[in-house]
């Protein structure tokens, strides 16, 4: 429906003229359990009373509602015809007086798309549990609302729910005569209200702090998952991780805490990491481990309950005015995410990760088509939803730790002091956070916000030097580059490390300097009169956002010696720089997986050897030229194997080369067997504990290469009867390499909506096999024909997922590059958003054209 698309210029208009002044929501979630009679979506009563002001009695303007059905509408107790004042998205209010009071009555449906209020019920045991996702903008799915960010109000939610359920909102809550009511809320957008609901495993804490004034703060605290995840569910970690960010934050932000408690909830199908809900943040409970994994994944939980956290303050308690400004929330959440992470946990190698895996997504969004400024021009809900992005995040974050190494740290966190206070529970653009840095710096941070935040791309910089007799510096400078279609160059705080080998053959820095890099040549005059390098890095540190590039010297020490480099994020920085070179076509596949079966295995940091995994799958499956890939596959492969068998008994490196083999180890059907003799227990690694999920991720390829048969998928969905198996089930399924089993994905997907987000998900991994190209040939027109009605007909959710993954990019030819172009002629009044999904996948494939081109020119040397 179009109207569910608001459009910028209708958000404008409408916080011109209306003010709100309260909410009452009463929801009736009885009908969320018992039996449905399938005649329509199964819907919940949905009651709401708001309160508002128009600042021109008389005009009309509309609230927001996404619903099967509208029993009853009345403005100012006047009753209003639904059928004539519902158009299934809007309710249209005319002739509105100074003070209006809006009550509706609706009949809402429960989500299986993770978008409103969404109903799961657990195929472990029946429980049925609830939540809500709403941004951008489907708390409209719950109840009627004016759904934009800077429409501020305070709610007041009331839930009537099942016998024997717990229920959770934003504010605290008790039962009363069968009744859930929540205290009201501090003034919050509609996007960042909450309710949980259901029979929850609740755990409790509390957070005590004794402030500057003297008076103590007491923030209850409470983590919560399914029944059938209580087992492993590690809430201790948790609460330790929520208490060290919660005294971080109050170090620093001078601001405390406002949204009283904190509760945690660990929910089913999620299509997100999580969402900062005010009180009650919600998380994907893949958070929540069933087998042994690494040190990299419990930091990355780590991190994501920081950065959400972070968002109490950037975000929830001042919020974007609209999604232009979405930077102002994701941007700083990632950058305090890590920042926090390295100063108040365990986890203190921290900026590795940040270097070598959030940045490879900013790097990737940023060469896309679709990049965008970090403050972008978000035009209608359809575009803010796509702007979730490697930019908005991960580059945004970046380019906030540059902006820290520019105007320093504590200027930095000075402005953030006054940010808060000055613009607490409102909303607000770019401007106003620049006016509070300029205060505290005393820089001019205009220039800056020109280069950083208001252009696109992402600049190279590579070193050249040049040497006196005497084999000394006579001139390291550094060359700064940008693509022809993104040509800012923009000024870099950048630390300049040079590297060489000591006579214990370690890779190490004798040098370092300091510099501003302006405009396309820029002098380290500080290095001259050094001794020669073997290694120039010009982003030493990791200062500022680049493409790192080498000269001739460098790659070759590189090439011979990277896992000689002793500091562990100089070699992540290479390595990073390494995969960039890949991706744009300078270094062959063949050469990057050679460097991968050299020198990973003397990889230290668990995240930084998990992302080299991935990498060398991605350059297996699309940069390596075709007629190699088998080589590589075995190449990659036999040393996986290697690896496993060497790695210490029971280590997380051991579980890390294990999965990685069992992604490459398709090529050799002798590989392949032992995946299946591990998975049986006939043979045994020292250490290494098949646990379940390892179960799985074994099976997978076992399915996709037809040596797991439906009947040995369904024993292990019978040993593994729980939600999480019924995922895995279902991908593997989807993986079985036949005609038959393809056609029956594609149905379920594309012609049907009868499966949940999670199912879709999880239909269309399995689906997608590049060792499957042939089989999945005959898919690439079909997917053309059907693309956009699919984007007409699904939920947003749905739509990207299907636009995105089934997207034929394992036909690596020109002529479905030619067919997708084909598609983009005729489609030019295509939604832009559905557009854009198809300009990215587009680019990719060129992307990986101009790879295995390059790759194959290697082939002779």
């Amino acid at each position: 429906m179009p109207g569910e698309n608001l459009t910028r210029d209708e958000a404008r208009e409408r916080a011109a003229l209306l003010s709100v002044d309260g909410y009452e929501v009463s929801l009736d979630l009885r009908s969320a359990v018992g039996e449905h009679d399938g005649g329509g979506p199964r819907t919940f009563r949905s009651v709401t009373t708001v309160r508002f002001r128009c600042a021109e009695p008389g005009a009309s303007s509309f609230a927001d509602l996404i619903a099967p059905g509208v029993t009853a509408v009345s403005l100012n107790g006047r009753d209003l015809d639904p059928g004539q004042v519902f158009d299934g998205s809007r309710i249209t209010l005319e002739d509105l007086a100074a003070e209006n009071e809006l009550v509706v009555d609706a009949q809402c449906a429960y989500s299986r798309t993770g978008e409103g209020m969404h109903r799961f019920v657990d195929p472990e045991d029946g429980e049925v549990y609830l939540y809500t996702q709403y941004e951008p903008a489907d708390s409209r799915r719950v109840f009627a609302n004016f759904e934009q960010p800077d429409l501020k109000a305070p709610y007041r939610f009331e839930v009537r729910a099942p016998e024997g359920w717990t229920v959770w909102s934003n504010g605290a809550g008790e039962l009363t005569d069968g009744v859930w009511r929540f205290a009201e809320t501090k003034p919050i957008s509609t996007y960042i209200t909450c309710v949980v609901a259901g029979p929850y495993h609740y755990v409790t804490d509390s957070y005590e702090r004794v402030l500057e004034d003297g008076t103590r703060l007491e923030i209850p605290l409470g983590a919560m998952c399914r029944k059938g995840l209580a087992q492993h569910f590690d809430a201790d970690d948790v609460f330790l991780v929520t208490k060290q960010g919660l005294d971080f934050f109050h170090d620093h932000f001078d601001y405390p805490y406002p949204f009283g408690k904190y509760d945690q909830a660990f929910v089913p199908e999620y299509n997100l990491g999580a969402m900062e809900n005010p009180g009650m943040v919600t998380f994907r409970e893949e958070f929540i481990f069933r087998g042994k994994v690494t040190r990299a994944s419990y930091e990355g939980r780590a991190n994501v309950i920081l950065h959400e956290m972070a968002h109490m303050w950037f975000g929830d308690l001042v919020t974007m005015e609209w999604w232009d400004d979405l930077w102002l929330k994701e941007s700083f959440a990632d950058f305090m995410g890590a920042f926090s992470l390295v100063g108040a946990t365990r986890f203190t190698d921290g900026w590795i990760t940040f270097a070598n895996r959030r940045k490879a997504w900013a790097y990737r969004a940023d060469q896309l088509p679709s990049t965008h400024p970090i403050t972008a021009d978000i035009r209608d809900l359809q575009d803010a939803k796509l702007n979730f992005d490697g930019i908005t995040y991960a580059k945004g974050a970046s380019v906030l730790k540059q902006l820290v190494a520019y105007v320093g740290q504590d200027a930095f966190l000075e402005g953030a002091r006054r940010y808060f206070k000055r613009h607490a529970y409102g909303n607000t653009r770019l401007g106003d956070l620049l006016s509070v840095l300029e205060e505290t710096s005393g820089r001019d941070m205009a220039a800056w916000s020109r280069a950083w935040l208001q252009t696109a791309g992402v600049n190279s910089l590579t070193p050249q030097v040049l040497l006196r007799e005497d084999g000394r510096i006579d001139e390291l400078a550094i060359v700064q580059e940008a693509a022809e279609s993104h040509p800012e160059l923009r000024p870099h705080r950048v630390a300049v490390g040079l590297y060489r080998r000591t006579d214990s053959d370690t890779l190490e820095r004798y040098a370092q300097a300091e510099t501003d890099v302006e405009g396309a040549r820029t002098v380290v005059a500080e290095l001259a009169g050094a001794d020669a390098p073997e290694l120039v890095l010009v982003n030493d540190d990791d200062l500022t956002y680049c493409k790192t590039r080498f000269d001739e010297t460098s790659l070759a020490t590189l090439r011979e010696h990277l896992g000689s480099l002793t500091d562990p994020l100089a070699r992540a920085l290479c390595w990073s720089a390494l995969w960039n070179m890949t991706r744009d076509a300078l270094l062959p596949a063949r050469d990057f997986i050679g460097l991968v079966v050299r020198f990973a295995g003397r990889e230290s940091d668990i995240g930084v050897l998990q992302m080299l995994h991935a990498w060398a799958e991605s350059a297996l499956v699309h940069y390596a030229a075709p007629d190699w890939r088998e080589t590589g596959e075995r190449l990659a492969a036999e040393d996986a194997l290697r690896e496993l068998r060497e790695a210490g008994p029971g280590s997380e490196h051991q579980l890390a080369w294990a999965r990685f083999f069992a992604t490459v180890a398709s090529a050799e059907q002798d590989l392949l067997l032992l995946l299946k003799d591990l998975l049986d227990g006939t043979v045994e690694i020292d250490g290494l504990e098949v646990d379940q999920e390892l179960r799985w991720a074994f099976l997978e390829p076992l399915a996709a290469h037809g040596v797991a048969d439906e009947k040995r998928l369904d024993e292990e969905l019978a040993r593994d009867d729980t939600a999480s198996g019924k995922r895995h089930h279902v991908r593997c399924l989807a993986a079985r390499p036949s005609a038959a089993v393809k056609a029956q994905c594609w149905a379920q997907v594309v012609e049907s909506d009868a499966l949940s987000n999670a199912l879709v998900e999880a239909t269309i991994s399995g689906f997608a096999q590049a060792s499957q190209r042939e089989l999945l040939a005959p898919y690439a027109e079909k997917y053309f024909a059907a693309i956009e009605r699919v984007w007409t007909e699904r939920s947003i959710q749905i739509g990207m997922d299907v636009v995105r993954g089934l997207f034929p990019s394992f036909q690596d030819s020109q002529a479905t590059l030619d067919a997708t172009d084909a598609w983009l002629t005729a489609h030019e009044n295509a939604a832009p958003a559905l557009r854009r999904l198809v300009l990215e996948s587009r680019d990719d494939l060129a992307r990986a054209l101009r790879g295995q081109a390059c790759d194959a020119a290697a082939a002779g040397r």
